[in-house]
């Protein structure tokens, strides 16, 4: 492929492409935000000058559309600049596709970047060729590259006023109003655990692990179906080993109190119809998503996230079933490795989306052999770092599952391993194996605090 050095990196196709989904849905604005978009990484002026008009607009929470866009840059002295309103029409046209592809507002800013750093070398072999000392030129090309990075990665150090400043409303907020804080709350639905975790937080990962048949799938959908019907949510779960339609099936049994077995063998009666019906009825009107593709890496994830987000308004948790099962941008030949890439990146994408996310995990074999079966940290399988990564990490053992005469049948310990702002305890539920559903007995150390 033959290189243009006189043509500086551009690509005015993805520029095009941005502003005109900006048009389509002006909530992409969030997307461009989170990539650091600015007007000033634009290569073609008149682009430079509606995207800027088109920031404005959204940052003053007024409408987004051709006529606004038009009135803005008139009040900017650019409408003539841009080929007047014409232009903005053909731009709003411009959409190659309905999917609200992000790579193309990376595709804008790593070109724009790519001319900064030409704009520096040049700018250092000037000043090499003026012969200036070379400890003065050493020093201009440290300050520079600096200031490069400095604006790629975006003003990640504040000062401690300045994030107090940020916090104390919310602490105001907590004293003023504490139903609206309440409502904002992602709880689990279990008054033990909640008290435990103070409710899955916005930036927070979370692993619940088990040994197979410890029914950690079940418990997941149990705290699906709490978020988004109890707390009306939006939900979204990733399905790498079972079905939709399996996991419809799994939800149905709960909601409606008809037993797994006769859904799966198709044993229903009138009444277990009445009561689906009224059950699929309360969750045809809920927020819940689901994908059952087998193949998703943390890219992926982060795509369809994004999408939904943005189509949704709004995310307030995720479920993964299960890591082990996701796949590694990168094949390092060492499967822990890879794993430790998607926890990484799945932390990264609770914090950069302010969503929990809840990932199933395995745990080794390591646990069969030993005399006591409660997991720890240690049986995590295949990496260390999932431990490091999670700020929370719920292990469930089922005693009659290896003890068939212990008393505790059809009894579920949630042990909190892990929680990075709080202590770790054990906690009992009772699994009601028929129609899949967990509950919790009263218990004094609710109100206990830790």
């Amino acid at each position: 492929m033959s290189v243009d050095y006189n043509t500086p990196p551009h690509n005015l196709e993805a520029e095009k492409w941005v502003i005109s989904w900006a048009l389509m849905d002006a909530e992409t604005m969030r997307i461009y935000e989170w990539d650091m978009l600015t007007f000033k990484d634009f290569y073609q002026k008149e682009h430079s000058f509606v995207y800027e008009a088109i920031y404005q607009l959204w940052s003053g929470h007024k409408t987004v559309d051709v006529v606004t866009l038009s009135d803005q840059l008139a009040k900017n002295w650019n409408l003539e600049n841009i080929w007047g309103i014409d232009y903005l029409y053909e731009l709003s046209g411009f959409l190659l596709s309905t999917a609200p592809c992000i790579e193309y507002s990376k595709i804008v800013r790593e070109k724009s970047l790519l001319r900064q750093i030409l704009k520096v070398c040049q700018k250092i072999s000037g000043e090499a060729y003026e012969q200036k000392e070379s400890l003065e030129i050493f020093d201009a090309i440290e300050r520079q590259i600096f200031d490069l990075t400095q604006n790629q990665l975006g003003d990640g150090i504040e000062h401690i006023d300045e994030i107090l400043k940020g916090r104390v409303e919310e602490y105001m907020e907590i004293v003023d109003n504490p139903e609206a804080v309440n409502a904002r709350k992602v709880l689990s639905g279990y008054k033990s655990i909640d008290n435990m975790l103070a409710g899955f937080k916005q930036w927070e990962l979370i692993i619940l692990a088990a040994r197979p048949s410890m029914w950690k799938t079940a418990f997941a959908l149990n705290l699906l179906t709490h978020i988004a019907l109890e707390q009306k949510k939006v939900v979204a779960m990733f399905s790498l080993e079972m079905s939709s339609e399996s996991i419809v099936d799994r939800i149905m049994s709960e909601v409606a109190k008809v037993p797994m077995h006769k859904i799966t063998k198709w044993d229903l009666t009138n009444d277990d119809f009445a009561q689906m019906w009224e059950a699929m009825d309360t969750l045809g009107w809920s927020q819940i998503y689901i994908d059952d593709k087998g193949w998703l890496t943390v890219p992926m994830l982060k795509s369809k996230l994004r999408k939904l987000k943005i189509e949704k308004k709004n995310l307030d948790f995720v479920i993964i079933d299960y890591l082990q099962l996701m796949h590694s941008t990168v094949y390092a030949g060492n499967r822990v490795q890879e794993i430790s890439e998607i926890s990484r990146g799945l932390k990264e994408l609770a914090k950069e989306l302010r969503v929990p996310i809840i990932a199933l995990s395995q745990l080794s074999r390591a646990v069969e052999a030993r005399v006591d079966k409660k997991p720890q940290l240690s049986d995590l399988r295949e990496s260390g770092a999932i431990e490091q990564d999670a700020d929370a990490v719920l292990m469930l053992h089922r005693e009659d599952y290896y003890d068939p005469d212990t008393d505790k049948k059809w009894a579920t310990d949630v042990c909190i391993r892990k929680n990075r702002n709080g202590a770790v305890w054990e906690i009992e539920l009772h699994f009601e194996k028929e129609i899949m559903k967990f509950t919790e007995k009263e218990k004094e150390y609710w109100d206990r605090t830790y």
